[in-house]
């Protein structure tokens, strides 16, 4: 497969922006972890910017901003907040951003429904119902003691992010935004997160991806203790099959890495990616196995507490969507833990001696 096209090979500095279009500007804000960083963006409207993403709700971010606002805006004020979804690293500044500009903050309602319903959580702790799902995953005792020592440790999603309007302008599939002087249409995709919303402007051939299309890594796509028989990599790859309508030369402007063209062969290439992470999972599940036990099967390195949750829902996610299609079935043994097996081994094997496909494990955020 041909590589992607990356028309610029350095990002902006913090507290600086990069123009990629009249009116469309490009900022980066930083972040802790190997990730490092968040890409976010300025469209410029008639009365002011728009801004879409606001990154972490740390004093870090709004230092950033202040300088942003100074130097980069001439003198325009900013007239709307747009998030693409609820994650703190794209929500974290949207209640400091609103209010300091008087400026309405524009998302999908279940990406602004869960924001609240999660901001109102503390660290109070793994609930029962945590609990009897990552036994029911297969965690040990151990990790079972290490995640709730780390939820009580831990401020919880609240601390991560400043708190929400109480109201906000509701984003829908096919809605449109005049910005920069042209339109741009939002189109949602879900899995990643509940509702996701994506920026397309045909006339400028770019789209704002948020989370949705990453050009190195995957977006994590799991399974959470609040819904526990939730399907959201079903919803992911119907997402991608629904975006691969869009012309392959797009311009992609992703929160992670850096924008790139070949949006078709990246979107194969996960779907691609997944499908052949569920050959591979369907194979070992020939004996029953849990989904923690599975999960050397997806992630050939080693995992720390915070990677082996984030893996564990991942994972989980590959098995549901397996279950969905009638290839493993899930049962639940006296011990309330789960464990999956392959309906048809025979078939799965030679599914998987006939698929050629790359075998790196998926990477998070």
């Amino acid at each position: 497969m041909e590589p992607l096209e990356y028309p610029w090979n350095d990002a902006p500095k913090t507290g600086h922006t990069l123009e990629l279009a009249p009116g469309l500007r490009w900022l980066r804000m930083p972040m802790p972890g190997s990730l490092d960083h968040i890409n976010l963006y300025l469209l410029q409207g008639e009365d002011g910017w728009t801004i879409v993403d606001t990154g972490l709700g740390d004093a870090t971010t709004r230092d950033a901003w202040e300088r942003i606002f100074e130097r980069e805006l001439g003198g325009a004020p900013v007239t709307r907040i747009l998030v693409t979804h609820m994650h703190p690293d794209h929500v974290g500044q949207a209640g400091w951003l609103s209010e300091r500009w008087r400026a309405p903050l524009c998302m999908t309602r279940a990406e602004y429904f869960q924001a609240r319903a999660f901001s109102a959580s503390g660290p109070t702790g793994a609930s029962w119902e945590a609990e009897r799902f990552y036994h029911a995953a297969g965690l040990t005792d151990r990790e079972l003691a290490a995640m709730r020592a780390r939820m009580r440790e831990g401020g919880g999603y609240g601390a991560m992010i400043t708190p929400l309007p109480m109201g906000y302008r509701r984003l829908q599939e096919g809605d449109t935004l005049t910005l920069a002087g042209h339109d741009w249409r939002v189109i949602i995709g879900a899995g990643h997160s509940p509702e996701h919303a994506c920026l397309y402007c045909r006339a400028l051939g770019i789209m704002i991806a948020g989370d949705q299309v990453l050009p190195i890594i995957t977006s994590n796509v799991s399974v959470h203790p609040t819904e526990p028989d939730a399907n959201p990599l079903k919803e992911w790859l119907e997402s991608h099959d629904r975006l691969l309508a869009l012309p392959d030369d797009t311009l992609v402007l992703p929160a992670h890495n850096l924008p790139f063209r070949g949006l078709r062969k990246r979107l194969r290439a996960l779907i691609a990616h997944h499908e052949d992470r569920m050959l591979a999972l369907e194979e070992h599940c020939e004996t029953p196995a849990t989904a923690r036990s599975l999960l050397p099967v997806l992630f050939r390195r080693e995992l720390d507490e915070r990677q082996l949750m984030m893996a564990l829902g991942e994972g989980i996610a590959h098995l549901h969507l397996l279950v969905h299609r009638d290839r493993l079935e899930r049962l639940t043994g006296e011990d309330g833990v789960w464990r999956f097996r392959a309906i048809d081994p025979d078939l799965a094997r030679r599914r998987r001696a006939e698929h050629d496909a790359p075998d790196d494990g998926p990477m998070l955020v």
